[in-house]
């Protein structure tokens, strides 16, 4: 018959299974291991349980100073495991981070080849055309002045066309651009006649977003002055260039009116069994010309202009011109 239980040996019991468990959660060296022990400690047939189960056999004013030692007992040894675990994790994830270190000074094993952007090569397309035809290209800066934006232009203060190329002004009084005119002006104040470029470039007007209008856009200009051009010589001009751009296309003409051109005119071809409008242009306005210095009875000129995003759309079929600035690479990468 074996001997009783005491309430001095589970005493001890208890403090023995708290040193051995803190010594053995330190040392646990996984987390299948730390696993190993919770449940040799703390599980039903664990050693917690087994001194849980002699409780039984002490008498009934002793069984409560046993399970109250218990209960602090699994409470520190839940608070090591979880402690160890954390510990175990962190280690993990820092092995793991300096395994997979990335040297990003290596050079790449592949670069995808990337490409133009479809309004950047139908830019280059257009102004290459005009280049073919003996024009030179030339820049302006995007934040203009109102006097190269509208005065110069033939456009002065209160002039109706403003409310149509509304703009955005800054508060020292200049503004974003609305068309790539001003460039003409700039270019012949330093450049006299005769003359011949193509002013490509974004320009700005507070238009609403939809599937044909942006507030940024881009835009292709031309100017041509010399003596003894007329009419007949825009038309020739841009017949040339429209056949270079979209093939052997119908082309009309119609009446139109432009502040800084006289007379002026729309330009459409016949697209897919439709007309589409793609550019206006017209004669030069001998009062740009005088604004100008220039003499109207010995120098005439035209000028023609044109939205990237029109030509690139009908070249393409393109149905809103918001794909064109969202970046989406299924978009982009078609072209």
């Amino acid at each position: 018959m074996s001997a009783p239980i005491t309430l001095h040996q589970l005493t001890e019991q208890l403090e023995a299974l708290e040193s051995e468990a803190a010594a053995a959660i330190e040392a646990a060296a996984s987390t299948a291991a730390l696993e190993d022990l919770r449940v040799g400690l703390l599980g039903k047939k664990g050693r917690l349980s087994g001194v849980l189960g002699a409780m039984g056999k002490l008498p009934g004013d002793e069984r409560p100073l046993v399970g109250q030692r218990a209960n602090v007992l699994k409470e520190q040894v839940q608070s090591l495991l979880a402690g160890r675990l954390g510990a175990l994790e962190t280690a993990a994830m820092a092995a793991k981070i300096a395994r997979e270190t990335i040297d990003v000074t290596a050079p790449a094993s592949f670069v995808p080849a990337g490409h133009r952007h479809p309004l950047i090569s139908t830019t280059e397309e257009i102004v290459d055309i005009f280049a073919g035809l003996g024009y030179r290209v030339s820049e302006g800066p995007e934040i203009e002045t109102d006097y190269y934006n509208f005065t110069a232009l033939n456009i002065p203060p209160h002039h109706p066309a403003r409310d149509m190329q509304d703009t955005f002004y800054l508060e020292d009084g200049r503004l974003l651009r609305t068309h790539t005119s001003p460039v003409q002006i700039r270019y012949l104040e330093t450049n006299p006649p005769p003359v011949r470029i193509v002013a490509p470039g974004r320009v700005y007007r507070r238009d609403a977003v939809d599937a044909t209008h942006s507030p940024m856009f881009h835009q292709v200009e031309v100017l041509a002055i010399d003596e003894g051009l007329d009419f007949s010589h825009l038309r020739g001009t841009v017949m040339a260039f429209l056949k270079a751009f979209f093939g052997d296309l119908p082309v009309r003409f119609r009446a139109s009116y432009f502040p800084f051109t006289e007379p002026s005119a729309e330009v459409d071809v016949q697209w897919r069994g439709r007309w589409l409008e793609v550019m206006g242009c017209g004669m030069v306005d001998p009062a740009v010309l005088e604004g100008m210095g220039l003499d109207p009875e010995r120098w005439s000129g035209f000028a023609a202009g044109l939205g990237v995003e029109r030509f690139c759309m009908v070249r393409h079929g393109i149905d809103d011109i918001r794909r064109l600035f969202t970046s989406d690479l299924r978009f982009l990468e078609q072209f």
